[in-house]
């Protein structure tokens, strides 16, 4: 073979090379996209490591999804929550999904995180703001955890997806969905209520958004304990002002004493709590995969960094 002839391979090594790196980039989508469900959810990822023979790979589980509720003696709670996490497994197949209650119903949280031994987890609340649940409770339980590797995700609230859900309540209540609403029209956003600023201010942010999202309908929070203006007060001062078509919104994650109670209040729709809505069972995935991957708002995060240490 002459020198110009074994020269030959050389120049077509580019194209070779452009093949090569094309093949690669494909492999690699391929790779990403098959971690994305047809719903738009992302799987868990694994990670998969060395195995006993050479080239095996084992694949780890992702960290189980423990939702904690704050527990309620209405009968109703418990199986609402037990559906909306029944949706949560359905949109991501695979995920270990368990509960833990701060109150009133079994598993207690403590139970719970046991439960898991020395596993990986990472904590839900199915609360709708910051308080001493989130910010105290919670956290109290994985440090008596030791052994279990844990991530305490952000509250369910404020978000989009929640503004959703509440929205999505109101229509089904009757409220218009495609008419124009009436001047006098107005929603209380009829909240449990806690004496943590921080409570008040994501009660706040979640009212101006159910407002935009309703084309600019007043939106007021109002509360069941702890701080004012209750739902009753709330609503007679919409009532002096000429609002005389107000809805209850139930910023409630599920059925209680305090629902029952704001709902009983309206004086005419009265939406149902925010329960095992479609846009709630998105919105707690939403929550572990940001406790995941620490893309969480800087006022979401919890201050102890110990218990945010992941595996």
């Amino acid at each position: 073979m002459t020198e110009s002839a074994s020269a030959q391979p050389r120049e077509s090594l580019p194209l070779d090379s452009t093949a090569q790196l094309l093949t690669r980039i494909t492999a690699q989508l391929g790779a990403q996209l098959s971690h994305v469900s047809l719903n738009g959810t992302r799987r868990p990822m694994h990670h998969r490591t060395g195995g006993s023979a050479p080239g095996a790979a084992t694949i780890t589980r992702a960290p189980a999804l423990v939702a904690v509720a704050h527990g309620s003696r209405d009968p109703q709670a418990l199986r609402t929550v037990m559906k909306l996490l029944d949706r949560v497994r359905e949109l991501r197949p695979g995920l270990d999904v368990g509960l833990g209650h701060i109150e009133l119903n079994e598993p207690l949280l403590p139970a719970a995180l046991s439960g898991l031994g020395s596993g990986d987890a990472v904590l839900v609340p199915l609360l709708l703001g910051r308080g001493h649940h989130v910010k105290r409770d919670i956290p109290a339980a994985v440090a008596a955890a030791p052994s279990l590797r844990a991530t305490i995700a952000a509250p369910l609230g404020p978000h989009p997806l929640l503004v959703e859900a509440l929205y999505g309540r109101l229509v089904e209540a009757g409220w218009p969905a495609e008419e124009a609403v009436s001047r006098g029209s107005a929603v209380v956003l009829a909240a449990a209520g806690s004496r943590d600023p921080d409570s008040a201010a994501d009660t706040r942010r979640t009212a101006q958004m159910l407002s935009e999202r309703l084309g600019g309908v007043p939106v007021v929070p109002a509360y069941a304990s702890a701080t004012a203006p209750t739902v009753p007060v709330a609503l007679r001062a919409l009532a002096a002002r000429g609002r005389d078509r107000v809805a209850v919104a139930s910023y409630f994650t599920a059925p209680g004493r305090f629902a029952t109670a704001a709902a009983a209040a309206a004086p005419g729709t009265a939406a149902a709590p925010l329960g095992a809505h479609p846009a709630m069972a998105r919105l707690l995935l939403h929550r572990y995969d940001q406790a995941l991957t620490g893309a969480l708002p800087a006022h979401e995060v919890a201050t102890n960094d110990h218990l945010l240490a992941s595996a």
